[in-house]
């Protein structure tokens, strides 16, 4: 027994030395951490200061880091609800910006904080010079996202190389799965070719593959889980839109489809579906349905709008900059960067127009009401 007790005595200055070490190398790890905490902080309060100080915060403290940049007036569908059926009168081109003036501009936004670009239209895929400005706008210091939302009639080919040019985020218009409905709401054929293109995309490892669908009372609100089988077995995420008045599009509220009606459609026939989590700035309420590969969403602008989140500005295709899809208020920036002001002076510009920035839009009976322009004007 005093054999053993004298052998751990011995032992006993090795225990001290082996947990000292154990002490120091906890206290090392702790101040690390702390400091590492330290620095965290004072960096989200640095970029909070930031995002206070920029042009891009409005009056009531919206940081705006998402530009939609319509690349041009025109398209090759003609749908109900974004042009009228007469057609519009298209900016002559030499009123539309170039694409030097759009890499400048975006540019100067990115520059002020702006992380995700979207490239609208009209359709974008008939602008010649499309992966040019794809490519360019990506490679700008501070870009994260470049998007596009396109009617997928001609990119199921053009995928491939806007993917190389930066190409990382991509929205599909299909509004219904009928064909001869598709010919009635665009005035054109082309469904297959749009499905065409919705499944190459996934093909190439867009993930998720958003298709954006307008409904429409008597026209495809009988269509809504029809849309969402395509969810089942591919990572594609349905968002269904609520009908929205712009200039000519004959907007009436008996053909507004509410989110909650369109939501209880889906119940109906789907009984384990979950609401997931939304980031503050989303457009869209999202849901995942048990055994579904994708996700549905409803963007529910008319009967519960997200102004309070709201980060998108946009930038039209003849180079006035709005920043209320719903609001009248513009104002142009070609024709100072055509009068030669300099990029200080044109964020002067675009910081005075964010701070005037209403804190919502109307509803949507004055909406409807309001002069504004044709869709494929303002850029989808």
């Amino acid at each position: 027994m005093m054999r053993r007790y004298a052998s751990d005595v011995y032992r006993l200055p090795d225990f001290l030395a082996s947990t000292c070490k154990l002490v120091r190398a906890f206290s090392t790890s702790y101040a690390t951490l702390q400091s590492s905490s330290e620095e965290t902080i004072q960096t989200e309060n640095t970029d909070s200061k930031s995002n206070s100080d920029s042009i891009l915060t409005d009056s009531f403290g919206r940081f705006h880091n998402y530009l939609r940049i319509s690349l041009t007036e025109r398209c090759n569908l003609r749908c109900h609800y974004c042009m009228p059926a007469e057609g519009v009168e298209l900016t002559p081109t030499s009123h539309l910006l170039s694409q030097e003036e759009i890499i400048r501009l975006g540019a100067i936004f990115v520059s002020s904080g702006v992380s995700k670009i979207r490239l609208t239209g009209g359709e974008p895929t008939v602008r010649k010079d499309l992966e040019d400005i794809c490519l360019r706008l990506s490679g700008l210091n501070g870009v994260e996202t470049i998007a596009m939302t396109s009617n997928g009639v001609v990119l199921a080919k053009k995928l491939p190389r806007l993917k190389e040019c930066g190409l990382n985020a991509l929205n599909i218009s299909l509004d219904t799965l009928v064909p001869a409905k598709f010919e009635f709401m665009t005035r054109r054929k082309g469904m297959e070719r749009v499905l065409e293109s919705i499944y190459a995309a996934v093909d190439i490892g867009f993930d998720p593959v958003k298709v954006n669908c307008v409904v429409m009372r008597g026209i495809n609100d009988d269509e809504i889980c029809d849309f969402v089988e395509l969810t089942r077995n591919k990572p594609i995420n349905v968002r269904f839109i609520e009908f929205m008045p712009f200039d000519g599009n004959v907007w009436n509220f008996k053909k507004l489809v509410p989110y909650a009606e369109m939501m209880d459609k889906v119940k109906q026939r789907y009984k384990d579906i979950r609401r997931l989590r939304d980031h503050p700035s989303d457009t869209a309420k999202n849901f995942k349905i048990e055994g579904h590969c994708g996700k549905i969403s409803f963007i529910t602008s008319m009967t519960e709008h997200f102004c309070a989140g709201c980060t998108r500005l946009r930038l039209l295709a003849d180079g006035n900059f709005k920043v209320c899809l719903f609001g009248t208020s513009e104002v142009s920036l070609r024709e100072p960067i055509r009068a030669g002001v300099d990029d200080l002076g044109l964020k002067q510009i675009i910081g005075d127009a964010v701070k005037r920035k209403k804190a919502k839009h109307a509803d949507m009976f004055d909406i409807a009401k309001t002069a504004n322009r044709p869709m494929i004007h303002i850029g989808g």
